[in-house]
């Protein structure tokens, strides 16, 4: 399904994206573009100390990667109006190199404006294991056929 108008959804739709294995590059490049080089993400020896024992993925670039899979569904690549935010964000469980997530997406709410409407989607990642590590509700403004 592609471009999808705030009239196609309707509570209780899931979505599945494919699923991306996190590497040590993704890691490494992260810390270069956020500047958050903390070691229990870039160190593997200070790693090995912590609750983890080895190196973590930082949790905003599992946000990234999620948000990244979900535009590759193109759901709604041409009908939205605007990313309205995010709420509830919760890191749950630790993505280590080597883990594939994937993201399901299951709408929630819909809110009616006039030229366009508001949905809420919750939003799952879950790594190989099956253990959800992030979880999130994330509202988007999709226009409306005939809209804007």
């Amino acid at each position: 399904m592609e471009n999808l108008y705030f009239e196609d959804f309707e509570v209780g739709m899931e979505f599945e994206t494919a699923g991306r294995t996190v590497t040590e590059a993704d890691i490494v490049n992260f810390a270069a573009i956020s500047g958050d080089w903390n070691p229990i993400h870039t160190d593997k020896e200070f790693a090995k100390n912590t609750v983890f024992g080895e190196r973590i993925a930082h949790g905003l670039l599992t946000l990234a990667i999620a948000s990244g899979l979900i535009t590759r569904m193109r759901l709604v690549e041409r009908t939205i109006v605007a990313y309205y935010g995010i709420e509830r964000l919760r890191f749950t469980k630790p993505v280590f190199i080597g883990d594939t997530i994937k993201a399901v997406v299951r709408v929630v709410d819909r809110e009616e404006r006039e030229k366009y409407g508001i949905v809420t989607f919750e939003v799952n990642v879950v790594k190989q294991t099956g253990d959800v590590v992030l979880t999130y509700i994330s509202k988007s403004a999709i226009k409306k056929k005939g809209g804007l």
